[in-house]
């Protein structure tokens, strides 16, 4: 379902108060007209990203709602140059989908972390964490939550992942994209960030393992060419700017 565009026709516009449900709808909704496999059949589909009343809509499938309560499922579209979350799905379609019968698949997934250095015996050191559900070494990071900016995000993520309390450089943060199993577009936003905190403690739950290295070190030990051209990035703006302010 990654990528596929349907077209809608609106059966409830933004604004429409439905009397059957005794629901204002908040979202345009209506019926798949054409891009669908007939052998998945849908109650209907939600627009996000359009705030005005339409009669019809190209767009792009963005998530899939399963309502056990109504036995049925749903589709969220949005246009092409616009891309949400669980986070903003979520409470978008709550007006008519919500409770534990009700369950989100979004296919687009954002998460934001930092690479971060401290100073150890006089020399720069980078930290490397090993996820437990990965045989990988990389940067701390994880999904957005609601309500969060995506220095929250990471700020929050590196402290719950190691205990460490950072500071983010201004000036530095750096996108990695990729595809997961074909199903899920995913995005990470990689800040820059030193730390005072001297003592490192895993989240016992999701974290295996952590490293301090050099940038050398470091390099040769990441396993994705995403997260190694990153860290170069970073050690480039450091070398460069000598005197940087922080969040």
């Amino acid at each position: 379902m990654l990528g596929k565009f349907v077209r809608v026709r609106v059966t409830k516009p933004l604004g429409r108060f439905d009397s059957e449900t005794n629901t204002k709808y908040l979202l345009n909704f209506g019926v798949v007209e054409s891009g669908l496999d007939p052998r998945f059949p849908v109650a209907g589909a939600y627009i996000m990203g359009v705030n005005h009343p339409v009669r019809r809509f190209d767009g792009r499938v963005i998530a899939i709602i399963r309502d056990k309560q109504e036995r049925a499922v749903y589709l969220v579209v949005s246009p092409k140059s616009k891309r949400f979350i669980i986070q903003d799905i979520k409470p978008a379609v709550a007006f008519r989908h919500k409770g534990k019968g009700v369950k989100i698949e979004c296919f687009y997934e954002r998460s934001c972390g930092a690479v971060v250095f401290r100073d150890i015996g006089g020399e720069r050191r980078f930290l490397l964490i090993k996820n437990k559900r990965s045989a990988h070494w990389g940067f701390p990071k994880g999904h957005v939550e609601a309500g969060e900016t995506d220095l929250d995000t990471a700020k929050r993520e590196v402290l719950e992942e190691t205990g460490l309390h950072i500071e983010v450089f201004q000036g530095f943060c750096e996108r990695s994209a990729y595809t997961i199993q074909g199903r899920i577009d995913k995005t990470v936003l990689i800040f820059l960030a030193t730390t005072k905190d001297t003592r490192t403690v895993i989240q016992q739950s999701e974290i295996e393992d952590y490293i301090w290295l050099n940038f050398d070190r470091c390099l040769a030990t990441l396993n994705y060419e995403n997260d190694k051209a990153i860290l170069k990035k970073a050690q480039a703006f450091l070398t460069e700017h000598s005197a940087l302010e922080v969040f």
